[in-house]
C-alpha cells in the first residue's frame, strides 16, 4: 500500500472515530458489530500508516494524542461527508438520532437553552442531549464536546457558529431600596450606593458606561457580592442593593414592577456582554443531529425578548 494513497485507510479512518465517540474499543466493536481485537487492529494500523500514536490507551481510558486530536476533526469530517453522499439516495434521510454533548455557560444554559429543551425533545426523539453547564471555556475535540455556546463577538479560529441573540446587561433593583436610598442619576453616584456585582475579580467591581461618545467608569462597592446571577436577582428582590443583572435573569421580575431599571440613559458596558453564538467544528457536512439541533436553537432564541435600543 502506498502511504500517498489514503484510500484503503478510509474505514479505518471511520472506525478510529467510532472508537473516539465511544470512548471505547469494545464499545465501537459492538456497536459496528467486530471483535475488539479487530477494532484495535484497524487503529493499528491507520497509526502504522500515519507513523504517528494517535491513542494513549490506559486500563481506565482513551486518551487522544496531539496528532490524534488534529487526525480526529479531519477524520470526522470524512465521515461526516459520506453521510451527506448518502442522503442524496435517502438513505440516511430518516429522523436525526444519537446523543449531542453540548457545553453552555450555566446563568445562559439553566435560563435560556434549558427551558427549549423538553420541546425538542419531544420533536427528535431519537437524539439525546447532554447539556454540561460551566462557565470555562470548553476545548470541542479533548473535551469531546460536539456543541459549545459562548458569548462572542464572532467564532474563534477553528470553529465556526451561529449568532443566535445578544447577551444584554443592566443595572436594576426594588422600589424599596430607592424609596429609602435615593435614584442614581448620573454613574458617578453609584458611589454612595450599594452595588452587588459579580467579585470574581476586581475588574467587576469597575462599572462602564457610554452616553453617546462618553465612557465613564465607576469604581463600586456594596456588602454583598455574588458570581451567580440568580444570587444577585434574589439579593436586588431583598432589597440589598443595585444588581448586574443580564436581562433575560431580570426581565420577569422586571415585567412585574418588582424591580425598576436604574441609569436607562446609560449603556451599562458589562465586559460578559456580546452575542450567543452556537460553536462547532469546521466540518462542512453537519451530522443531521446537530444540524437540527442548531436550527432550533436559533430559531427559539431569536423570539427571546430583549432590551430595546
Amino acid at each position: 500500500m502506498s502511504n500517498n494513497d489514503p484510500l484503503p485507510l478510509l474505514e479505518d479512518m471511520a472506525v478510529f472515530v467510532r472508537v473516539c465517540d465511544a470512548s471505547s474499543f469494545t464499545e465501537a466493536a459492538r456497536q459496528l458489530g467486530r471483535t475488539p481485537s479487530a477494532i484495535s487492529r484497524s487503529v493499528a494500523r491507520l497509526e502504522a500508516a500515519m507513523g504517528t500514536r494517535l491513542l494513549q490507551r490506559t486500563t481506565r481510558k482513551l486518551r487522544l494524542s496531539e496528532s490524534g486530536t488534529e487526525a480526529l476533526l479531519r477524520a470526522r469530517a470524512m465521515v461526516d461527508a459520506a453521510q451527506s453522499v448518502m442522503e442524496v439516495s435517502g438513505q440516511f434521510s430518516s429522523a436525526p438520532s444519537g446523543l449531542v454533548r453540548m457545553s453552555v455557560p450555566v446563568a445562559v444554559g439553566h435560563q435560556l437553552i434549558h427551558p427549549h429543551l423538553p420541546m425538542f425533545l419531544q420533536a427528535y426523539p431519537e437524539v439525546n442531549v447532554q447539556l454540561w453547564l460551566t462557565d470555562r471555556t470548553v476545548d470541542l475535540v479533548s473535551d469531546e464536546v460536539d456543541l459549545a455556546i459562548r458569548i462572542t463577538d464572532q467564532p474563534p479560529p477553528g470553529l465556526k457558529g451561529r449568532r443566535m441573540l445578544a447577551i444584554q446587561h443592566l443595572l436594576c433593583t426594588s422600589p424599596q431600596y430607592l424609596a429609602l436610598h435615593g435614584t442614581p442619576t448620573h454613574p458617578s453616584e453609584l458611589r454612595t450606593h450599594s452595588c452587588i456585582y459579580l467579585g470574581e475579580e476586581p475588574a467587576d467591581a469597575r462599572w462602564r458606561f457610554r452616553q453617546g461618545q462618553h465612557i465613564q467608569t465607576v469604581k463600586v462597592s456594596g456588602r454583598y457580592a455574588a458570581n451567580h446571577t440568580k444570587v444577585r436577582l434574589d439579593a436586588a428582590l431583598q432589597h440589598i442593593g443595585i444588581a448586574s443583572l443580564p436581562y433575560f435573569t431580570a426581565r420577569e421580575a422586571l415585567d412585574q414592577g418588582q424591580l425598576v431599571p436604574v441609569l436607562t440613559d446609560w449603556q451599562f458596558m458589562n465586559a460578559y456582554s456580546g452575542d450567543a453564538w452556537v460553536l462547532y467544528p469546521p466540518t462542512r457536512h453537519l451530522a443531521p443531529k446537530l444540524r437540527v439541533l442548531i436550527d432550533f436553537l436559533v430559531e427559539r432564541l431569536r423570539q427571546e425578548p430583549n432590551l430595546p435600543n
